[in-house]
């Protein structure tokens, strides 16, 4: 009887509307990354899991690349608002998962390039994950969302293994810009808090941006 419980309420009930246990949280996760899975005929192996746990480990980051799992953290699901935020994630999760199966050793070798090459493969991710979404149904534009709530800006990523999140930000923008006009030019995130403060700290990025389409270049745009 709980059970049948946890999924009418995972299958009815927004998710802002209860305090949500576990179990309807695991639910609602497995909705949308099978949703993912299916929608872009991805024939491996992925399952999600949802920790109560608040950080993200180097262990917990191997263990993903070695076991195709997408670990949803407590700290960052928390920060999620709604289906598109949480899509956002979980594709971002499956592309890195799905690039440790290909190759030798199956897919040793690539989990070992992620970690070799950890901001190439992150900006790959970002990019995957907005094609990923638009196939499933879901607004890439929360991609950028996501991004501003969860990764905090460094002063400069000379020394770090992550891109500066502005850098991120800009291509992921750039990309939507290019590749799904659509989803800017009716952009339904376009009051919300996050993607107001996003169009106030890329506003130098954007410019970049904007003087690349006006002069046709097919330059890459070194992104602050």
């Amino acid at each position: 009887m709980k059970r049948v419980l946890a999924l009418f309420l995972c299958l009815f009930i927004p998710l802002s509307a209860f305090a949500e246990d576990e179990q309807i949280i695991q639910c609602r996760i497995n909705n949308i990354g099978t949703k993912l899975l299916n929608a872009n005929k991805i024939e491996k192996r992925v399952i999600f899991v949802y920790s109560d746990e608040d950080k993200q480990s180097l262990l917990n980051m191997d263990t993903m690349l070695e076991s195709g799992q997408v670990i949803v953290y407590r700290d960052i699901y928390k920060n999620i608002e709604d289906d598109n935020e949480l899509a956002a994630g979980l594709a971002r999760g499956i592309s890195n998962a799905v690039k440790s199966f290909d190759g030798l050793w199956g897919g040793t070798l690539s989990a070992l390039q992620i970690k070799l090459a950890p901001k190439k493969f992150e900006i790959v991710a970002d990019k995957r994950a907005v094609d990923y979404m638009v196939m499933a149904g879901y607004n890439p534009v929360a991609e950028i969302i996501y991004i501003q709530k969860t990764a905090p800006q460094k002063r400069h990523d000379l020394l770090s293994n992550k891109n500066l999140a502005s850098k991120r930000l800009a291509i992921v923008y750039e990309y939507i810009y290019t590749k799904y006009p659509y989803f800017l030019a009716n952009n339904i995130y376009i009051d919300n808090e996050h993607y107001q403060n996003f169009l106030l700290t890329s506003v130098n990025n954007r410019k970049l941006l904007e003087e690349k389409i006006k002069s046709g270049s097919t330059e890459k745009i070194h992104y602050e």
